[in-house]
């Protein structure tokens, strides 16, 4: 079970600052994804940098859990961009991997492996699971290696919602009433959101604290 995080974005809605290194707790909120992904037994991981790359490297997450990146040289083409770029860069002859976004405050190791263990016992002849709260799809996202297959082989816009509207009955809605999996940080109101509900703030590093 390979796995990817996404954390190529600008961040334009949040001063154009890379929001994987928010801090929560003195970890990164990319620290908490891989350590989250290598605690539940995840590995290979992938880390897909575009915007940022330099100062995210900098901050040392990827060394101390064995990520590697992957540059994605276009990451304004978006999350479809960088998930090809770095499902290029997994290894042949994995059967599965997870696909999450690096902004994710709330994905612990225990959200890990309840998506891990919902993907096997998920019904036969589906591909895809992705965690679904009240009716809302969240993240992170499943899939096994013939999805992955589909995808590369597709044009440039063939990601993992292209590839689920393509093949609606192999896609596995795993209901869950874990609101963790659909919590993000888009910008500043979402930022105080999460403080209010965990009581844990969210800081910038000195350096990127305006």
């Amino acid at each position: 079970m390979g796995g990817l995080v996404l954390a190529a974005g600008a961040g334009s809605r949040m001063g154009h600052r890379p929001k994987c290194l928010l801090q929560q707790g003195g970890m990164s909120l990319l620290e908490r994804q891989l350590q989250a992904f290598s605690l539940a037994g995840v590995a290979p991981i992938r880390v897909v940098l575009g915007h940022h790359a330099e100062r995210i490297l900098q901050e040392g997450a990827l060394a101390r859990w064995s990520a590697q990146p992957v540059l994605n040289p276009q990451p304004d083409d978006g999350h479809v961009s960088s998930l090809r770029a770095g499902l290029r860069a997994l290894p042949s002859g994995l059967d599965a991997v997870v696909v999450a976004l690096a902004d994710q405050p709330l994905i612990d190791v225990r959200a890990v492996q309840a998506l891990l263990q919902a993907f096997a016992q998920r019904p036969l002849g589906t591909q895809l699971l992705q965690p679904s709260v009240q009716g809302l799809p969240g993240n992170p996202v499943v899939f096994t290696r013939m999805v992955m297959a589909q995808i590369l082989a597709g044009d440039v816009d063939m990601g993992a919602r292209q590839w689920q509207q393509a093949y609606p009955e192999a896609v596995y809605r795993w209901e869950t009433p874990d609101g963790h999996y659909r919590l993000d940080v888009d910008n500043e109101e979402d930022r105080l959101a999460v403080e209010q509900l965990t009581g844990q703030s969210l800081r910038w590093p000195h350096d990127l604290d305006l």
